[in-house]
């Protein structure tokens, strides 16, 4: 098996060690064993369809593999399959200023294509605490979100075109970089969110807009949810907004515990925070801003405040929101990554968390969220003592209230960390029967032998 992928790749884009396959065979959860035969390095889309090729004659299973900060175990390979990983596919390809896209190879990191643009006078908006690790070619399969998406939208409304592999090993060029092409179905859009099941993603065109005006970031303190909207449909209407954010106190404490040298925004405690961010289109905009925080203040919704001063101040401001994830890490926590339309948050949060209130009385519920799309994360920390098989079952039998909670309200499973292995077994709830058919459809259609990252999304 090595010695053809070897032919394929060279004997030193190859491993099978034990620390390797390790590595290379998961993503940031750790619920699954990972054990992949093999991790191949691409280096171009020819080695991508020869793979390919290679394993449908041999009905051998792949597993695309980018950064591995993946929450949903979408990157782990725990069925022998090979690991193809693109971290050797990382270029930039094409830079075009007439038509404002950069067209990069998938293993490029999402801070670096930031980094390469504004070297150019330029922006990439999307973006997000795993920025210097994720890839370019995950945040496709995922169509990554982040904390821009109140301004700037989603990843796939940043992608011009793609170049991709199928299952059966033919390249594809969708769109090509065009901004209108009706000629019938854009298949581009079938395999932004696709999660690695439908063939691998080769070259990716994308979008890129003049930077924003200077920014400032408030932190306040707001009293509870229902208060939370309030404030967001108040700075919507007053400011150009590009982030609003929401962490608990809960969040904030497990942020402070890791990182001394952050400290509170302010003295006064409250049991939520909202981090807002907005572009000084005028010498006004601060003035502005604070006149919103002070409506906000005599209608109750907000306790306190504070306006970031210089850029050294807004970068810590938003590293009180941006270290959660990381602050959790050292408890290995049980993840929800869900949405829900904004006008209903505060009362989903409500009902949630009298459900979490119930399920988990012994343990640190941590929730933070893009709350100005409508998406939350939930953490659950493990306590050292408790077994990590029996925590995850536990919070598995808590997922089922939960889910129920968020078809109720008609949101999603997962917002922006996709299906994956873990959310699998829910993926009912957020679609009907006859979506699951025809994305099952639709999979056997670009990869008919079921080679291409099986058992992900749905079996």
């Amino acid at each position: 098996m090595t010695q053809d992928l070897s032919a394929i790749v060279g004997a030193n884009n190859v491993l099978n060690d034990a620390s390797s396959l390790l590595d290379y065979g998961r993503d940031w959860t750790r619920y699954y064993t990972p054990t992949p035969k093999a991790v191949v390095f691409p280096q171009s889309t020819e080695h991508v369809a020869q793979i390919v090729k290679w394993a449908f004659k041999n009905k051998i299973s792949l597993v695309p593999s980018g950064g591995r900060t993946g929450l949903s175990g979408a990157a782990v390979a725990k069925n022998g399959e090979i690991v193809v990983s693109f971290a050797k596919m990382n270029r930039v390809l094409d830079f075009n200023e007439t038509n404002m896209t950069i067209t990069v190879e998938p293993g490029m990191i999402t801070e670096a294509l930031q980094n390469y643009v504004a070297d150019k006078g330029y922006y990439f908006p999307v973006d997000f605490a795993a920025r210097g690790s994720s890839q370019i070619g995950g945040n496709v399969a995922t169509n990554a979100g982040g904390i821009k998406v109140v301004r700037y939208g989603l990843m796939r409304d940043w992608i011009a075109g793609l170049e991709v592999v199928t299952g059966t090993g033919e390249i594809l060029q969708l769109n090509q970089g065009l901004i209108k092409n009706a000629t019938g179905y854009d298949l581009r859009h079938l395999y932004i969110g696709s999660e690695g099941t439908l063939g691998f993603i080769t070259k990716i065109t994308l979008k890129y807009t003049h930077p924003p005006k200077p920014l400032s970031v408030l932190v306040l303190g707001v009293p509870d949810t229902e208060s939370v909207m309030k404030v967001f449909s108040e700075f919507r209407q007053h400011t150009k907004l590009m982030a609003f954010e929401l962490f608990t106190d809960k969040a904030l404490a497990t942020v402070l515990e890791s990182h001394s040298e952050l400290s509170k925004p302010f003295e006064n405690p409250a049991p939520i925070y909202i981090l807002v961010e907005y572009e000084k289109m005028n010498a006004t905009a601060d003035d502005e801003a604070l006149s919103v925080f002070e409506t906000c203040v005599e209608k109750g919704w907000v306790h306190d405040g504070v306006l970031s001063q210089s850029e050294t101040q807004s970068k810590n401001f938003w590293a009180l929101r941006e270290f959660i994830s990381e602050a959790c890490s050292k408890y290995t926590p049980y993840k929800n990554d869900i949405s829900v339309t904004i006008s209903n948050v505060p009362a989903f949060m409500k009902q949630t968390n009298d459900v979490f209130n119930k399920a988990y009385p012994d343990l640190k519920v941590i929730w933070f969220g893009h709350i100005g799309d409508g998406n939350l994360h939930i953490n659950i920390l493990k306590p050292k003592e408790l077994p990590m098989d029996e925590f995850v079952k536990r919070c598995q039998q808590v997922d089922a209230l939960l889910f129920k909670t968020i078809q109720q309200f008609g949101g999603s499973i997962s917002a922006e960390h996709g299906v994956g292995l873990s959310k699998k077994p829910f993926l009912h709830y957020t679609r009907s029967p006859q979506e699951i058919a025809l994305m099952k459809s639709i999979k056997k259609v670009f990869d008919p032998a079921n080679i291409i990252n099986p058992g992900k999304v749905f079996d």
